[in-house]
């Protein structure tokens, strides 16, 4: 009664309350672009690219363990099996073997992926958050161009994940020993079936994300700054997952073009994809085109949550230096 009370002695008949339309979030309203410069964007990338393969890497090895059928070491699909294979053999440093080479190429490609994937976001979308396709279109942008620069690295980082039956030496030796004996298009002879491969996958992780992202806030709006890193994360674990899923195929086949001739795996007459896959299936039936499943969604989907919440950490950083670089200067 009190309560009632209260607000009845205060209500005044002067002042009405302006009607907002039923969709009206003031709390989740998205600017174009962040207000972020293009380095920043850049810098942001290349952080959350690093971070995210560096911690998961050990579940990459296994996965391409797994999926370099021939005479390599592990040919079960078990992702148990394969972890105790590869920590008998070579002990827990195996799980790290070309984390070098992810190094090198990580930052740099997912430097151009998100800077590419902003500004063609911001272009497309026309300042429409809620642009599915949009997101998907720029995914596939940011993936061409990301997948020119990181291709040669991941060839390199595959090839040494193979274990102490490899031939090379680290990531150097092997990048000149490429270079000698199979020549550069070796490092671009899954550049292909990487780009077909990711372009699908990027575009459903993008608008996975940007939809899953928009459907958290809008369930809880009210306390969606407070849980802003909690959205990320989760938006971007569903995201990887689905994605992952969807094309592990494709990435069977690119794993098998980048590791071919090591470790007793085959060498393929031609970089086709249908050639490689008709491959794959004579030896090893059509669960070959599965190999690895299990393991690339348990790296992509923790992948990309952390990926993801490194990314808007580091562009609510950026936000908040220019915020105060633009106090300064007006003052």
């Amino acid at each position: 009664m009190a309560a009632e009370a209260t607000t009845t002695k205060f209500q005044n008949p002067d002042f009405r309350p302006v009607p907002q339309p039923p969709d009206f979030h003031p709390e989740i309203a998205v600017t174009a672009h962040d207000g972020l410069r293009y380095w920043q964007f850049m810098i942001a990338g290349s952080i959350a690219g690093s971070v995210e393969h560096m911690a998961m890497f050990p579940v990459d090895t296994v996965k391409t363990h797994m999926q370099a059928i021939g005479s390599c070491p592990i040919k079960s699909v078990g992702v148990r099996q394969a972890l105790k294979s590869i920590l008998k053999t070579e002990g827990p440093s195996g799980l790290y073997r070309g984390i070098g080479a992810m190094g090198l190429g990580a930052g740099p490609a997912h430097a151009v992926y998100f800077s590419v994937y902003e500004v063609s976001k911001k272009f497309l979308s026309a300042g429409n958050p809620n642009n599915a396709v949009a997101h998907a279109i720029s995914g596939v942008f940011a993936t061409v161009a990301s997948d020119a620069v990181f291709t040669p690295m991941d060839m390199v980082k595959q090839r040494l994940q193979l274990g102490e039956n490899s031939t090379y030496k680290g990531v150097w030796d092997c990048v000149k020993r490429v270079l000698r004996e199979e020549g550069l298009g070796a490092f671009y002879a899954s550049y292909r079936t990487t780009v077909l491969m990711n372009a699908p996958f990027t575009a459903v992780h993008f608008a996975t994300y940007e939809a899953t992202k928009r459907g958290l806030m809008e369930i809880s709006p009210e306390s969606a700054s407070d849980e802003r890193l909690v959205v990320h994360a989760t938006a971007g674990a569903a995201a990887g997952a689905l994605a992952a899923a969807v094309t592990t195929p494709l990435d069977v086949v690119k794993t098998q073009l980048q590791c071919q001739g090591v470790c007793g795996c085959d060498r393929f007459q031609s970089s086709s994809i249908g050639h490689v896959i008709q491959t794959i299936i004579k030896k090893d039936g059509y669960r070959g085109l599965i190999r690895g499943w299990m393991p690339r969604m348990l790296f992509h989907a923790p992948a990309a949550a952390i990926c993801w919440s490194t990314y808007e950490a580091c562009k609510s950083f950026f936000e908040e230096v220019n915020d105060s670089s633009n106090s300064s200067t007006i003052t």
